[in-house]
């Protein structure tokens, strides 16, 4: 663990840079046990919302006491580390036209407690469910080996790999049902997070992680992208009217998230590309980070680069000489071990940090400096402050100011940049960053 030191005002501030922990946790992920899984969930024939529930062999009610078994597995593993239980809500039909019957939506849910801020989630997802091409056949093939055994198989490998380290904040790792019929697992969990007043730090909707060559024919294993909305929008009138006189159009609570797992990528696994994609999804579709967005929660997915439509929600045929399908034979294994790389040390360094500071303000108006304040958080080594041009999608400037309340950085206009301050732990864990919410004069 290599330790940076830094001196203000001649007062040494020390805390540790990297955790070499994280390179621990990026070598353990394993593209065999993903496959293994992907297999396994993919020879469940269907595992459509409506499918069957009572085979032991097919249907989603097989899938998903498979995925419990295995995270009840990873649990024993790890001393009983895991508290496993299934979550599920009642869906009437005619809630919507794929909804043709009553439906349980039928969550599978493993928790990692923390053990300082064990009330305090960060959570990810994968999607159970899976469709051709008729959202409403639930009874044909529908193997949806990356669409998406791939998120699923990488969420279970994620509890395989951090269950064997304690983490202060608690991580949950979900699979979640009723995605392709209208994201009722999401919409669901969300609501049950609300209802048992969960704080959650934040969700990875992980939904298609399995894909290296797109329908255009590019072809790359470095690429993947980030999602997110640029604010909540359970905002109020007040804090909108804020935006348009201070900024803050891109810097929501699930913005933030996507730039953090942005740095951390490029800090751990340089070899890889993230793409921050300044939409809430693909154009005119939807995932299942959607229904935590829309519950106020910060959330954000993260899937391949270059998607294959030929393979996505697809009868399996052979057409035109096409073969469609979302078969086990487009999967790549070792990209949707790099994606998953990528979700256990955001979970990590996010399980270990301090929790954010909550009122953040700013001034400096007409004053050629700019001024922070913040409230100080339980367990922060200290706070760093990030600042970045207006037009700069990533925090591209930092200052660690030690364990202060309060910070002016000398000669930096407040006109010009964009301002944020995050807490950080003795082991240079750090929060996300929290873009100011109020104003000094």
């Amino acid at each position: 663990m290599f330790l940076l030191v830094l001196t203000f005002f001649g007062l040494s501030l020390g805390y540790s840079q990297t955790d070499t922990r994280l390179y621990d946790i990026i070598a353990e992920v394993s593209s065999q046990r993903i496959e293994k899984d992907i297999t396994t969930l993919a020879n469940f024939g269907t595992r459509h919302t409506l499918s069957d529930t009572i085979s032991n062999t097919r249907g989603i009610g097989a899938a998903r006491r498979w995925i419990k078994k295995e995270f009840e597995t990873i649990s024993k593993d790890c001393n009983d580390c895991l508290e496993v239980f299934f979550q599920k809500d009642l869906v009437k039909a005619g809630e919507n036209n794929r909804i043709t019957k009553d439906v349980w939506v039928v969550n599978v849910v493993a928790i990692q407690k923390g053990t300082k801020y064990p009330n305090r989630f960060i959570i990810m997802s994968g999607d159970i469910d899976s469709r051709i091409s008729d959202p409403n056949n639930y009874t044909d093939d529908a193997p949806g080996a990356n669409d998406n055994a791939s998120g699923m198989a990488g969420t279970l490998e994620a509890a395989r790999v951090l269950s064997n380290y304690t983490f202060e904040n608690s991580i949950i790792y979900l699979g979640l049902s009723g995605e392709e019929q209208g994201l009722f697992g999401g919409k669901g969990f969300a609501e049950y997070a609300k209802q048992n007043g969960m704080e959650i730090i934040g969700i990875f909707n992980n939904d298609m992680i399995g894909n290296t060559t797109g329908v255009d024919g590019v072809e790359s294993n470095r690429y993947f992208r980030i999602f997110s909305e640029p604010v909540p929008p359970t905002e109020t009138d007040r804090e909108r009217n804020a935006r348009r006189f201070y900024g803050g159009e891109v810097d929501g609570i699930s913005r933030q998230l996507a730039r953090y797992v942005y740095t951390t990528t490029k800090t751990y696994m340089p070899e890889m590309n993230p793409m921050m994609i300044y939409r809430l999804d693909r154009f005119g579709r939807g995932g299942h980070h959607r229904p935590f967005n829309d519950a106020g929660f910060a959330g954000i997915r993260i899937m391949e680069a270059h998607e294959n439509y030929t393979q996505q929600h697809q009868d399996i045929r052979m057409e035109n000489g096409i073969e469609y399908g979302d078969k086990l034979k487009f999967v790549n294994f070792e990209y949707a071990k790099k994606l998953t790389a990528v979700n256990a040390i955001n979970l990590a360094r996010l399980a270990w940090a301090p929790p954010a500071p909550k009122n953040v303000s700013i001034g400096g108006i007409v004053e050629p400096s700019a001024k922070l304040k913040w409230d100080k958080v339980d367990g922060a080594k200290g706070y760093i402050i990030y600042w970045r041009d207006t037009t700069s999608p990533t925090w591209d400037y930092s200052r660690y100011v030690g364990d202060v309340s309060e910070f002016t950085l000398e000669g930096i206009v407040i006109d010009n940049f964009f301002f944020g301050v995050a807490s950080v732990s003795k082991d240079g864990h750090e929060s996300v960053v929290v873009f100011p919410n109020s104003i000094m004069r």
